[in-house]
């Protein structure tokens, strides 16, 4: 282990002499979460590697001694099975996951469906806690370690006039009437008894015991639609003995909130079960994290104060026996660790930094007995890796660091970089140069524009290697400039909100004086400079596409074309009604003026199009569109890629191949053809 501050990372200087490739790409482990134990003895973490039989990445479980000089990790599960959600029992002797081993058809408990699964920390003992038919939904251990609860589902008519109807023609599909109700069961891992403890018409979309297991904090939608997160949820505190559900007093993030589409998250009890901290999430406006302070039959709710107007990351939770929280925060291009003192009872202490400046933290957990945190923490020049926190902020120490074969690569030199807006906001960025390049003696370099989605999001320094460009165009030879413009996360508040009322208007100003800035530092080859992005960053492909022409390529992926089709075709459409401030019959004019389908005669850009055929939150109708006009009516060179079986995002490990060969191949011909065949 190597205690570093990774603002220096001097101990990883090593010849770099391996160039990066789409091959080097697929070797890469990705790091998703990470649990320490009880009593810090050990800590786990989940790996992602890419199976070429399987065409994806499968995750597998990984272990260490945490204060073991010379510890070594421990690989737990070797099984195609996708193995996730790590939870320690009630002390080290059972690490708990989900897992989908076997295939649809074979014998419980490996029969293809979500399982919960344990395992002693040497890796013996494997044995299956949940054998369901149709698999476990979320689940979560007691505190005590005694019991486990877990969702199932089963498909109800809503008893209403026309069940009977929908009954005899069961061989359609209905918009309406058939729910998947939640039922919340009790497992007794001493006797294995199961015990139903909530059965309502209703949708569980979390749930939270009390330490006590007298309450359990639920929150509810009516039903298993997207969109009614967006308003439609509740937030309750069920009486496991009373069998009675008070709801919480919703003003704070309904009434006064800047909008009534916020998404109720990720209810944590404290240790003594007298405080709930939750959190509300917003297309357009801050994430926010709130506290329900229970004393006899009073509650108070409160809001709680984000430390420098930072935007909230994680939704916060308890440091153990205190009243302390923990969130992961964004701060311009970093993701520091935060911890509030003493939150409840309408009153917040002090904010310290556990994990900051170039340390990028993803992911946390803190030991129930010990009070040790272990992270999952990058940086400019490390990509993601587990470390423990150190009494310095500024430093961690390294536990494992599963892509440390990337240390001969010719990893690209990141930077934060700065210009001014158009109205003199200052505007970040995280600008990528290729190895070796030393701006100011090497002449300018062909440039590609890469946007984030969200909006209500941001770009991060630390070194990632992306299907979207980042890591791999660079050791092309491109310079990557990817902007944090109005709307995006981490720079307070008011800059999230900017945007609302102004898509594809002033975010696309941002961007502009972006490129602007670097033509003329000399980053920027004016006549080599291509756009691209996925999601609202495909948006905003189009709209830029639009905009101008002196973009000489791009690359659109799953972007709105037109937004009124966006809100009456995607599964969260409070998106859309937030950033137009209205519905579709009450701000016609809006919605075209956010829409690029109507000035895309102007468009001359080459452009190639990627979506998933099954994109549920930008569906493939926007792309089509956007093909249809390109193609049959402007005559602009395109081309359609439709990934097959494929959401929002691509996970599988073939069309990951497609979009980053299409993309390469694309760019780099148009750049070097400028004249356009």
């Amino acid at each position: 282990m190597i205690t570093i501050a990774l603002l220096v990372l001097s101990f990883q200087v090593t010849d770099q002499v391996q160039t990066i490739s789409t091959e080097e790409y697929f070797s890469l482990s990705y790091l998703s979460s990470c649990a320490i134990s009880p009593s810090g003895k050990y800590t786990a973490w989940t790996e992602g590697r890419w199976d070429e039989e399987l065409d994806k990445r499968n995750t597998d479980i990984w272990i260490i001694e945490t204060n073991s000089p010379s510890g070594e990790p421990l690989r737990l599960t070797f099984d195609k099975a996708s193995d996730g959600s790590i939870q320690w029992g009630a002390d080290d002797s059972w690490l708990y996951f989900s897992s989908k081993r076997g295939s649809e058809g074979d014998e419980l408990p490996r029969n293809g469906k979500k399982q919960v699964w344990r395992i002693k920390p040497d890796g013996t003992q494997l044995m299956a806690v949940t054998r369901l038919a149709d698999g476990s939904g979320d689940w979560k251990l007691s505190q005590d370690g005694k019991s486990l609860y877990y969702l199932t589902s089963e498909e109800t008519q809503i008893d209403d006039a026309w069940k009977t109807l929908r009954k005899k023609h069961d061989e359609v599909e209905y918009a309406f009437g058939l729910v998947d109700y939640s039922e919340l069961w009790k497992l007794d891992l001493s006797t294995w008894k199961t015990v139903s403890i909530w059965n309502e018409d209703k949708v569980i979309q979390y749930f939270s015991p009390s330490p006590d297991e007298t309450k359990i904090a639920l929150i509810t939608t009516p039903d298993t639609r997207l969109i009614t997160n967006e308003g439609w949820s509740t937030l309750g505190i069920y009486d496991v003995v009373g069998k009675e559900t008070i709801l919480l007093n919703d003003t704070l993030w309904r009434a006064e909130a800047p909008s009534p589409y916020g998404w109720v998250e990720s209810p944590k009890w404290a240790s003594d079960g007298t405080r709930l901290a939750f959190s509300v999430d917003f297309d357009g406006f801050p994430r926010n994290m709130y506290v329900a302070t229970f004393f006899e039959k009073e509650v108070t709710i409160q809001k709680v104060n984000r430390v420098n107007n930072g935007t909230l990351g994680t939704s916060p939770v308890w440091v153990p026996n205190s009243y302390d929280l923990l969130y992961i925060a964004e701060q311009k291009t970093t993701r520091p660790l935060l911890q509030i003192e003493s939150v409840g009872n309408n009153k917040q202490g002090k904010t310290k930094e556990i994990i900051k400046n170039s340390l990028i933290c993803w992911d946390f957990s803190i030991s129930k007995n010990t009070n040790e945190i272990v992270a999952l923490v990058g940086s400019q020049i490390m990509l993601t890796t587990v470390v423990k926190t150190s009494s310095d902020a500024n430093f961690v120490e390294i536990l494992a660091n599963p892509n440390s074969h990337i240390s001969n690569w010719k990893l690209p030199t990141i930077q934060t970089v700065q210009w001014k807006a158009i109205d003199g906001t200052t505007i970040e960025g995280v600008l990528e140069l290729p190895n070796g390049y030393v701006l100011g003696e090497d002449p300018p370099l062909p440039m590609y524009v890469h946007l984030h989605g969200g909006p209500t999001s941001s770009v991060t320094v630390a070194l990632e290697f992306s299907m979207y460009g980042r890591g791999l165009l660079s050791s092309d030879g491109w310079a990557i400039l990817s902007p944090n413009y109005r709307g995006s996360t981490g720079y307070g508040d008011t800059f999230i909100t900017d945007l609302v009322g102004r898509e594809n208007d002033i975010e696309v100003e941002d961007i502009l004086a972006g490129v602007d800035a670097m033509v003329e530092r000399g980053v920027a080859d004016p006549e080599k400079l291509a756009v691209g992005g996925w999601s609202n960053g495909g948006y905003l492909t189009n709209c830029l596409i639009v905009e101008t022409d002196r973009f000489k390529a791009a690359s659109s992926g799953a972007g709105v074309f037109e937004q009124t089709m966006q809100w009456s075709i995607e599964d969260t459409p409070g998106h859309v009604v937030n950033y137009a401030e209205g519905l579709p019959w009450e701000v016609p004019d809006e919605l075209q003026r956010m829409s690029p389908l109507f000035e895309a005669d102007t468009i001359s850009t080459p452009t190639i199009i990627h979506v998933g055929a099954g994109d549920a939150r930008v569906p493939a109708e926007q792309s089509k569109a956007l093909f249809r006009a390109l193609h049959d009516y402007l005559d602009v060179p395109t081309q359609l890629v439709i990934y097959p079986g494929t959401g929002h995002g691509l996970s599988k490990m073939s069309h990951r191949k497609a979009k980053i060969e299409w993309d390469n191949a694309w760019l780099t011909y148009w750049i070097e053809n400028p004249e356009r065949d």
